[in-house]
This record gives structure tokens, C-alpha cells and sequence, in this order.
């Protein structure tokens, strides 16, 4: 999975994360409506779950690919 992650470039993952991630952009991102959903204790239906998931993933794996570009910088410089 490591080396998967290391094979997309971060620019790409920053404009997946920004278009797919946050899409559609009007009246509020779908991520955003979810994860209102998530905290407010009402994502229960299947298509919400999905929406969640898929809307999510772009931003899982920036934050992943950030987080593996900062544990390899620094087990370099030990």
C-alpha cells in the first residue's frame, strides 16, 4: 500500500482531493453535507455511506501521502 501511495504524485493528489473531494461545490460540498450528517447522528441511508466514502477517499489519500512524505523526511534525517 506504500508503494501505491508513493507512485501519486501530491499534485495530483491535492487536485483530486479539491475537485472529486469537495464536488459539487454548490450549495455545499458533499463531504461537508456527510460529514454534518456523521456528527449529527444521520447517516444511516446506503447512498449517504457511499457518498461519504467516495467523496472521502481523494481527501484520505492527500492526508496519507502527507503523512508518509513527513515520516520519510524524517527517518532521513536520523
Amino acid at each position: 500500500m506504500r508503494d501505491l501511495l508513493a507512485r501519486i504524485p501530491i499534485h495530483f493528489a491535492l487536485l483530486f482531493a479539491l475537485t472529486l473531494g469537495l464536488a459539487p461545490f454548490l450549495p455545499e460540498p458533499h463531504i461537508w453535507e456527510k460529514l454534518k450528517m456523521l456528527s449529527a447522528g444521520t447517516l444511516s441511508r446506503p447512498i449517504d455511506i457511499f457518498d461519504l466514502l467516495f467523496h472521502g477517499l481523494p481527501w484520505a489519500i492527500l492526508i496519507a501521502k502527507i503523512a508518509l512524505g513527513q515520516f520519510s523526511t524524517r527517518s532521513s534525517q536520523d
